[in-house]
């Protein structure tokens, strides 16, 4: 018998779910369409201090976007922080 997921004061929750020999979180229909995700999607994490995490579908725009950043930062480092002053 399947667990449906709890409602609660903030939403839904799920929980973590061994699937093979790997652990899993599964998706209600609902938020899969919200989502407008597939079996086979990527989600893009984010991790958010003290709030845990946050998914959102992958954007392959957008994660080569962070990825320039995240080079221009390693690169120019002295020069963000000295704006920053």
């Amino acid at each position: 018998m399947r667990e449906r997921p709890r409602k609660t004061a903030e939403g839904k929750f799920i929980q973590i779910k061994k699937i093979g020999n790997s652990l899993g979180l599964i998706l209600s229909k609902d938020i899969l369409a919200r989502l407008k995700l597939q079996e086979g999607d990527k989600l893009y994490i984010v991790e958010q201090t003290e709030r845990g995490v946050r998914l959102s579908p992958y954007d392959p725009k957008h994660a080569e976007a962070v990825e320039i950043a995240r080079r221009s930062f390693g690169i120019y480092a002295d020069t963000y922080k000295a704006l920053a002053k």
